[in-house]
């Protein structure tokens, strides 16, 4: 199959990513893809390694130009987010010929408006098929769509001794609410016994969170950017994820590939991933204090961290991995390419 992945976007977070990883996993599955948007410098040498073409995109009308003049070449257009959802439509109009485009949502949100229009008013109707990445994610779009839940590659364990550190990995935006994991590691008090915060990844909120850690008298390493970050998971006692409205939660399925025991906060897509397992690995969303009791316990309990790192392994090996997104993301471009033809 020839699919063309399309993202508005000159960065790199999940959804880049999200986009990253299956196109790269389709190549080796035989297909012949391209990618439009995402950071070129993080995209570009996974993607050439696996012979995936690569366009820059930093706005639609970059989106609109890219795709247009590969209408013809390729089987579907798989396109990541509203702007690049828009640029796919405003690129393949006119033409009964076109290929389709399969949108997936990667937010609990339906798409929004310009001005007073709801943007699926528009562009509804040209989009073939969605896909949402978890259930969360389809019951909150307002459309119909197809659960294909996102996978990781598998990872072997590399014998690392684990440390004492709660690790948290993110963008530093509001959204994320590293605010409320510093919060939880700070009334959890396990610094007293050795324990350490590290927080990886950068954004607008990191002099407020470093301003909050200090308050709160956290040593807290800030890392910043991480190109290691599964190192880091491999190496970390606990993984602590406190977004209370993820889609899915790429990180916290890269951590339980790594074996790592996981708390986050019970919403979103994190419900999902991680329910029916030991029930710490859940907390009420945005209580600081709930966050450190299953962390407190945790800590105490050894046996039962080691449990909860082979069993969040076992989850994401079985449920969630990049083969099964790849074959559950075909069979939904096959059926649009079918409704296409008839």
């Amino acid at each position: 199959m020839r699919v063309l992945h399309a993202i508005r976007s000159d960065g790199f977070a999940g959804v880049e990513r999200y986009a990253l990883s299956l196109a790269v996993a389709q190549a080796a599955r035989g297909d012949e893809v391209h990618v439009i948007g995402g950071d070129p410098k993080r995209m570009r040498p996974a993607l050439d390694a696996a012979g995936v073409a690569h366009t820059p995109a930093v706005t639609t009308a970059d989106v609109t130009r890219a795709v247009r003049p590969l209408r013809e070449r390729f089987d579907v257009v798989n396109s990541h987010m509203t702007a690049a959802d828009l640029g796919a439509v405003l690129a393949l109009r006119g033409g009964r010929s076109r290929p389709p485009i399969v949108s997936t949502r990667h937010f609990t949100s339906p798409r929004g408006t310009i001005g007073p229009i709801r943007i699926d008013a528009l562009i509804g109707n040209r989009i073939d098929a969605e896909i949402s990445i978890s259930r969360a994610v389809a019951e909150a779009i307002g459309r119909p769509s197809t659960v294909v839940h996102s996978g990781v590659e598998n990872v072997e364990d590399a014998g690392v001794s684990r440390q004492r550190i709660v690790l948290m990995a993110q963008r530093l935006e509001v959204e994320k609410r590293t605010d409320l994991g510093i919060r939880a590691f700070a009334s959890s008090r396990l610094a007293d016994s050795g324990w350490t915060l590290d927080i990886a990844g950068d954004g607008a909120q990191r002099v407020r969170l470093e301003a909050l850690a200090a308050e709160l008298g956290v040593s807290a390493r800030f890392l910043g950017v991480r190109t290691d970050v599964p190192s880091l998971m491999q190496r970390a006692g606990v993984f602590l994820a406190p977004c209370t409205v993820e889609g899915l939660g790429l990180a916290v399925l890269e951590a339980m590939a790594s074996g790592t025991p996981v708390v986050a906060a019970d919403a979103g897509g994190h419900t999902e991933i991680l329910d029916g397992l030991d029930p710490r690995a859940l907390y009420e969303a945005e209580d600081p204090d709930a966050a450190a009791r299953s962390l407190i316990s945790l800590v105490a309990d050894e046996p039962g961290r080691a449990a909860l790192g082979a069993a969040v392994r076992e989850r994401q090996r079985t449920e969630f991995s990049i083969a099964a997104q790849a074959a559950g993301t075909e069979a939904v471009y096959r059926a649009a390419i079918e409704r296409r033809h008839h």
